[in-house]
């Protein structure tokens, strides 16, 4: 029994440390998910690593080169189930019975249909003891959207807010500079990175100059080489935006979602490198269930929403919003501000959208409010 509790242990301290290798890709893997693997041989790490970006080797291969000779016989501990098909890299599966491991511990299986039990299978077969679900709810939380895309054909979506104590987002004639502290602002720079897109209306671009990017640097990010720009994904219903507009700044790819024919400025549109694509109209806006699909079969995992009451709460009102991020100042504003979201009346309090308490943590002078829709927990 001491021989099995001290497995149990030695387990789950080296799964935990995979996770901890894992987040360091957590602003550049995408598309990709976040992976991380520790080798160990008789008790002792002998080879760690971790998946940085699409294309380059995964956090097996990393793991292995690493180790050499000192793989054969070892166990490998890795947050997802290891590939067991041709991509942008061989298999990982492969890989790692070549090695000469002889134990696979894996937090989740793959949601990829192209894999989804399928490394598992290979490495049964190999002869390799494989076990999965150590740490699970945690590898599933680093690759939310991933899983999300995998599974259901959508992107796990995030919208922010900054806001008044009375839930407040702007005064009345629109003036919102600054609501939240510099500290909060700055803390949305990292939630824009881990984003693989950014969302927003042609409306907000247009009234706040936005330019929707990431100011933070590799150093402060913690990573190297470059910094990742997510694309920039505008919804621009009647293609009203001009292309001197301060968001056309050559720093990413910019999608236009539209239902409008041709324009005169269509043409200098695409020349600032601008994609312009077409998605049907529905009541007053665009239909947003369409715009998610087409995201995640472009590969986008995460999204994150920065809008109007109006779009915010179009996302909203139709249940597509997974998480939401709040940041709350000690200020009010009164009741002719404008309000957080624009959402039809309700008549009972049982119709009431119910949201569950994730984090409450203070940034600067603020506080940022994490939650998850409960209809889609």
């Amino acid at each position: 029994m001491a021989n099995r509790g001290k497995q149990v242990s030695d387990d789950l301290r080296f799964m935990a440390r995979a996770l901890e290798l894992a987040r360091r890709g957590l602003y550049t893997t995408h598309p990709n998910p976040r992976v991380g693997c520790v080798i160990v041989r008789d008790g002792e790490v002998v080879g760690e690593g971790f998946h940085a970006r699409a294309g380059e080797p995964h956090a097996e291969i990393h793991a292995l080169r690493m180790a050499g000779e000192r793989a054969r016989g070892a166990t490998a501990y890795v947050t997802l189930e290891p590939c067991c098909h041709h991509g942008r890299t061989p298999p990982c599966s492969d890989a790692l019975i070549a090695a000469g491991v002889v134990r696979v511990v894996a937090a989740m299986r793959d949601p990829n249909p192209r894999v989804d039990g399928g490394g598992e299978a290979v490495l049964c077969a190999a002869g390799v003891a494989v076990e999965s679900g150590l740490l699970e709810a945690e590898a599933r939380e680093l690759n939310a959207g991933f899983s999300k895309r995998m599974t259901l054909g959508l992107p796990f979506v995030r919208l922010k807010w900054g806001a008044s104590l009375d839930g407040r987002t702007a005064l009345a004639n629109g003036q919102s500079q600054w609501i939240t502290g510099e500290q909060a602002r700055r803390d949305v720079q990292f939630w824009r990175a881990r984003s693989s897109a950014i969302l927003s209306s042609a409306a907000s671009v247009i009234a706040d100059q936005a330019r929707l990017n990431v100011r933070l640097t590799a150093d402060e990010l913690g990573i190297e080489g470059h910094v990742h720009q997510p694309v920039r994904v505008i919804l621009d219903r009647e293609l009203r935006m001009t292309p001197d507009l301060p968001i056309f700044d050559g720093q990413g790819d910019i999608w236009i979602y539209t239902a409008a024919p041709d324009v005169p400025y269509r043409d200098a549109l695409l020349a600032t490198g601008a994609k312009i694509l077409a998605a049907p109209a529905n009541g007053h806006g665009l239909d947003l269930a369409f715009i998610l699909r087409d995201l995640a079969q472009r590969e986008i995992n995460e999204l994150w929403i920065e809008t109007g009451a109006r779009l915010g709460g179009a996302f909203l009102a139709q249940g597509l919003v997974d998480e939401l991020i709040v940041y709350l100042a000690p200020m009010l504003l009164g009741h002719t501000a404008r309000p957080l979201a624009e959402l039809p009346e309700i008549t009972q309090l049982n119709q009431a959208q119910r949201w569950q308490w994730q984090d409450v943590t203070r940034v600067g002078d603020d506080l940022r409010l994490v939650l998850r829709s409960a209809q889609n927990a």
